[in-house]
């Protein structure tokens, strides 16, 4: 059974309930956030602009499903580059009660296949806190490498802080499902 499925209108109000009850669980790992972004009426906004990106080629976003096929989280596939480039940056997260079930593992992998097999794409890349040791195995695990640290890369949590920077290319082997 797939882990993802393509972002839909309807994935709002579920997407606020999940936010609002894993506001303080992802708070260390995201931009600091507008009230608005926990409301329903900010999740219409958000799922509305992504698919107009995804319209626009710019954005691939899918919602991580649970075993009974409730929506627990989201992943994208952002920045979408073609041309001599055929890049994008991976972006995720999953509902932290659902968390250690390979709900992310999954989910990174599916998009990989949407990026090179769908997309056409040659490189995705990701980054992650250093100290983020779960999301840099679930990147290991989907045969990403690290090729690098960007000091303060972006602004999480209210304060510009360092990445690691990682990396897998559609040439890489990396693991089927």
């Amino acid at each position: 059974m797939p882990t993802t499925r393509a972002l839909q209108p309807d994935d709002a109000a579920p997407l606020a309930d999940l936010l609002r009850a894993n506001r303080d669980f992802l708070a260390p790992w995201e931009p600091a956030r507008p009230e608005e972004w926990f409301t329903l009426e900010g999740q219409r906004s958000m799922v509305a602009a992504m698919l107009y990106q995804e319209k626009s080629g710019t954005l691939a976003a899918r919602v991580v499903l649970d075993a009974d096929g409730e929506v627990a989280g989201w992943i994208t596939a952002s920045g979408i580059v073609r041309g001599a480039l055929r890049s994008c940056v991976l972006g995720y997260w999953v509902d932290q009660a659902r968390n250690g079930r390979g709900l992310a593992t999954a989910a990174v992998g599916e998009m990989l296949d949407v990026a090179f097999d769908d997309l056409g794409l040659h490189r995705v890349q990701a980054e992650t806190l250093e100290h983020n040791a779960a999301s840099q195995r679930v990147l290991r695990r989907n045969g990403f490498v690290r090729y690098g640290l960007a000091p303060g890369y972006l602004q999480i949590a209210g304060r510009w802080q360092d990445h690691v920077m990682f990396q897998v290319l559609s040439s890489d082997a990396r693991p089927r499902r």
